[in-house]
């Protein structure tokens, strides 16, 4: 059915030469594009938001695309970014598209909007990856839905003195996050054309796709862009470090300037015109290792400061936000969330808390001796649980708009001679509840009525600026207190409870706090 209806549509382009309009055609700022129209859908794929930032543009800020005068035909993806790995459409330096799904009968229909912004460490991702096809989304909730690509890695992060005197801001990196801001404009002034309303835009992503989400809160550059934010395993409230760990990722330009150089040297290249002359493929790192050599940094212009002193000043984008992490995102991390051993995870604990690791042991204590889940709950919460309450908690003092939070608790209960038993929710796993991708996971059937339940918040939050609705259950607003209530999303019903591990949070909370003293930050060399 799909190809009958695209055969149409195709037909239908030369009808458009006579003055009619052919089903999917629309004009946006650089052209005509064609997409493809199945079953009161609308697909567009591949639509480029930028100039394919190579050449000379390679670690600079995106410049709008050129135009094109015959149609484009968006019926399949673009390549990746370049990256370590594999893809269904292989990688490039040329991959600054979008995607859109619409059910708009006509620009006439003004309907919401939620743009996706793909995780992966800031090393990879793509929007290809079918977890990650919005159809579903799109169908279950009448909004227009948009995937956006990014510079990841070398390419997307790395900053250089060189690059930085170069530049008009003096500073370097974070193209990949400038590539998502310069999406989000061109949908500001395209969606429209969808059927999509320009003023009701909720972004969310996860892991660095929810990371982007809170540092585009941040960013003055990204300031009305958006309305609302959902973030999944995502945050970035630590402090900066010149030795990096799970939830302390970020730099200062001047410690990530000396990250260049070394890079530069590693390739052998004199100069910015010698690294611009290499093949992209001399900065591709395999896996997550050293973050693939990219991670944003606090730049004094795309992120303007210290996040979580930002939130204290109330100097961020004021927007609706729903924000959470999953159960056990320890669990995906192998060596990340702590030694295979009681010793050395006592040892790794003294190395990055100092002073405070004696109290985090205690607040994490390894059960019978082993090195369980407790210690992979330090991990989760030094990582996501503690950077997304904080965020909450942060936005409910000093912001009017509302905040709500959710934990992620959906998994099988292992028998005790599994050696799964005690394990809840990976990371990642709720992204295929969201999407409706039952297919895509290791869902099952008992699992399809909270997938359902979280389709239609995060829909209800992109309508509403707020997630209930009918037929729902109640999703309590946020208030930054000891009594405020978190959604536990797990089956077979949601329900409010507590703070999830709330005096264990606050104890990071102080760990977090001594860190930008001046006794922490020289702890932190």
């Amino acid at each position: 059915m799909k190809k009958i209806l695209w055969a149409l549509a195709c037909a239908a382009l030369l009808f458009a030469s006579c003055g009619e309009e052919a089903p999917g055609l629309v004009k946006v700022r650089s052209g005509k594009v064609q997409g493809v129209v199945t079953e009161g859908l609308t697909i567009y794929k591949g639509i480029p938001f930028a100039a394919p930032p190579v050449g000379d543009l390679r670690w600079k800020a995106p410049q709008r695309e050129a135009s094109w005068d015959t149609v484009l035909v968006a019926d399949h993806f673009a390549p990746g970014a370049m990256q370590g790995g594999h893809s269904p459409v292989g990688f490039s330096e040329d991959c600054l598209y979008l995607n859109v799904w619409t059910p708009a009968a006509s620009k006439k229909d003004k309907l919401p909007v939620l743009v996706w912004i793909y995780g992966g460490g800031f090393a990879g991702g793509h929007t290809a990856d079918p977890n990650y096809d919005c159809e579903a989304l799109a169908r279950k909730g009448g909004i227009v839905m948009v995937s956006v690509a990014y510079r990841v890695g070398k390419l997307g992060f790395l900053a250089h003195p060189e690059l930085s005197a170069e530049n008009p801001q003096h500073v370097s990196g974070n193209y990949g996050l400038l590539d998502q801001i310069a999406a989000l404009q061109w949908v500001q002034e395209n969606i429209a054309q969808f059927g999509g309303d320009p003023d009701k835009v909720t972004i969310f992503g996860e892991s660095a796709g929810g990371i982007s989400v809170s540092q585009l809160c941040a960013s003055p550059l990204a300031a009305g862009l958006f309305r609302g934010a959902i973030s999944q395993s995502g945050g970035s409230f630590g402090p900066t470090r010149p030795t990096t760990y799970p939830g302390e990722n970020m730099k200062t330009l001047s410690d990530a300037e000396k990250d260049g150089l070394k890079i530069a040297e590693s390739l052998g290249a004199s100069s910015l015109a010698e690294m611009r002359a290499l093949d992209a493929s001399a900065f591709v790192t395999n896996g997550l290792s050293a973050n693939g050599g990219g991670w944003p940094i606090v730049d004094g212009y795309v992120i303007p400061g210290d996040q979580y002193e930002l939130y204290e000043q109330g100097r961020y984008n004021d927007v609706a936000v729903l924000i959470g992490y999953n159960s056990d995102e320890g669990a995906s991390f192998g060596g990340l969330g702590g030694a295979s051993t009681p010793e050395g995870h006592i040892a790794g604990v003294q190395k990055r808390y100092g002073k405070f690791a004696e109290d985090l042991l205690a607040a994490y204590p390894l059960e019978d001796g082993k090195v369980g889940k407790q210690a992979r709950d330090l991990m989760r919460d030094a990582a996501f649980g503690w950077q997304t309450w904080a965020w909450g908690c942060l936005q409910a003092k000093t912001g009017k708009s509302p905040v709500y939070m959710y934990y992620f608790d959906q998994h099988p209960e292992y028998p005790e001679d599994s050696p799964r038993y005690g394990y809840g929710s990976p990371h990642g796993q709720d992204v295929a509840y969201v999407f409706q991708h039952m297919e895509n996971s290791r869902m099952k059937e008992s699992d399809l009525p909270l997938s359902d339940a979280m389709g239609q918040y995060w829909i209800n939050f992109t309508k509403y600026g707020d997630p209930n609705g009918e037929g729902l259950p109640k999703w309590p607003r946020f208030m930054g207190e000891d009594d405020s209530q978190y959604m536990y999303l797990t089956g077979p019903e949601p329900f409010a409870g507590p703070v999830p591990s709330l005096e264990s949070l606050k104890v990071l909370d102080a760990y977090f706090a001594w860190r930008r003293t001046d006794e922490g930050k020289a702890a932190s060399l």
